[in-house]
């Protein structure tokens, strides 16, 4: 933390964390505010009854939409496509009809360990009600 606020309002120096983090490609385990040209939000992710803490106000009213938010859930595009089309989809062939178009999602820390697994693949049907989906919702 700097000792005094910043001219540009910062008063977050570096944050190191005690587990690897995914950013921008690669594992790291701090991420400085001087060494990167980054603006993201800080999340408190200890109790507040530590003996140390800090407070931050954030007024939300002024802060612009985030990519994250303005997608749609999986729940939303099941919906959405039950409602539609009355076909049922999974968030697997969601998944899949996504990284078709270019939509990066995490990595599936439940995928099979052996190799060789039948994976079941999407639909013709599905794979356009969920197309159709993703595009009502602004993704593609």
């Amino acid at each position: 933390i700097y000792p005094e606020r910043q001219s540009d309002g910062r008063i977050v120096k570096r944050i190191e964390f005690r587990f690897p983090v995914y950013f921008n490609g690669s594992e790291v385990s701090g991420l400085g505010w001087d060494e990167t040209d980054m603006s993201e939000c800080v999340a408190l992710l200890s109790k507040l009854d530590t003996p140390q803490h800090i407070d931050i106000d954030l007024e939300l009213d002024e802060l612009d939409v985030t990519s994250a938010e303005s997608k749609a859930t999986y729940q939303e595009i099941k919906d959405y496509v039950l409602a539609k089309t009355g076909l049922k989809v999974s968030t697997l062939y969601i998944a899949q009809v996504k990284q078709k178009h270019g939509i990066i999602e995490q990595e599936c820390y439940h995928a099979p360990k052996t190799d060789g697994c039948r994976v079941p693949q999407c639909p013709p049907e599905k794979e356009k009600a969920i197309e159709d989906a993703l595009r009502h919702f602004e993704m593609v």
